[in-house]
């Protein structure tokens, strides 16, 4: 049995992320496995698991910044926004060929910064208790709201053209929320020419990075992260003495603590390498905001 943690995963494409928790379950011997944040069965690349206890440290996780590398296919708009759905429009060769490096930045600098973004109809996001997705699958029709997200990157690597079509290569840094798919949508009604997605690999999430990740068949014991190195590269590390911890597992206090926390939250470390929890202000003293199972020894 793998021991509490958190595991970074390569998924490859042509599964779902459940697919991969259930894998891992079973590699693992447990049931208790959680993910912060799926990836489409098209997408590959990093998947954050937390294992046992460690589920607990996702909600920190799950919310950070992602890196994605995507191509993106101008000149076709399809029904899901990515390669996996029907064309539902070719544009004119000669319309594609009028789209230029310039009007190629221009779109694209719409697209960076804070944006208001329109989610494709086949998200996850939930519509009235059912995943948006399911309701498009049984042919209704879904508008969802838009929503503020930030790209902070929006970067064209490479570009090829053919007859009718123009792939971007292209990498994105963005808030957690962002649609990729959206953001090749978007562009390409900008150039008036339609896009959707072809490629998508995500690359990092927040300070975890898929070079750091291990092959889904090849899950190696050792390559789980502590509960401990896991936190610590999420927020600030603040070391407790025993007695501390013994206190913060039971729900007291720190009194007269907030000078030691810097930031909103902190990995509170026993003197043994163990996370008691996450930390944060309470007026002048410090808080368990969450504890964690104590480990046994």
């Amino acid at each position: 049995m793998v021991a509490p943690g958190i595991l970074l995963i390569d998924k490859p494409a042509g599964i779902t992320s459940h697919d991969v928790v259930a894998r891992t379950r079973r590699a693992a011997g447990t049931r208790k496995i959680g993910h912060a944040g799926t990836l489409d069965p098209m997408a590959t690349g990093l998947l954050v698991l937390g294992i046992e206890g460690a589920t607990r440290l996702l909600t920190y996780i799950v919310g950070a910044d992602k890196t994605y590398l995507a191509t993106i296919r101008l000149g076709q708009a399809t029904s899901t926004d990515d390669a996996d759905g029907e064309i539902t429009r070719r544009a004119l060769i000669a319309d594609v060929d009028a789209v230029t490096a310039e009007r190629i930045s221009e779109g694209i600098a719409a697209l960076t910064g804070e944006i208001s973004q329109v989610p494709s109809a086949v998200s996850a996001i939930k519509v009235d208790g059912r995943r948006a997705y399911d309701r498009v699958r049984a042919g209704e029709e879904v508008e969802l709201a838009a929503r503020e997200v930030t790209v902070s990157r929006f970067d064209v690597l490479a570009e090829r053209r053919g007859e009718g079509v123009m792939d971007l290569d292209v990498v994105v840094d963005c808030s957690s929320g962002t649609y990729i798919r959206a953001l090749a949508r978007d562009l390409g009604d900008a150039l008036g020419v339609g896009g959707h997605l072809t490629a998508l690999r995500r690359t990092r999430i927040g300070p975890f990075d898929v070079t750091d990740a291990a092959e889904l068949d090849d899950i190696d014991p050792d390559a789980v992260l502590t509960p401990a190195q896991a936190a610590a590269r999420v927020m600030p590390q603040l070391d407790v003495t025993a007695d501390e911890a013994r206190d913060l597992r039971h729900g007291k206090r720190l009194v007269d603590g907030a000078d030691r926390l810097h930031g909103p939250f902190a990995a509170a470390v026993d003197p043994a390498g163990a996370l008691v929890g996450i930390v944060e202000r309470r007026g002048r003293d410090l808080k368990s905001a969450m504890n964690m199972p104590e480990e046994k020894p």
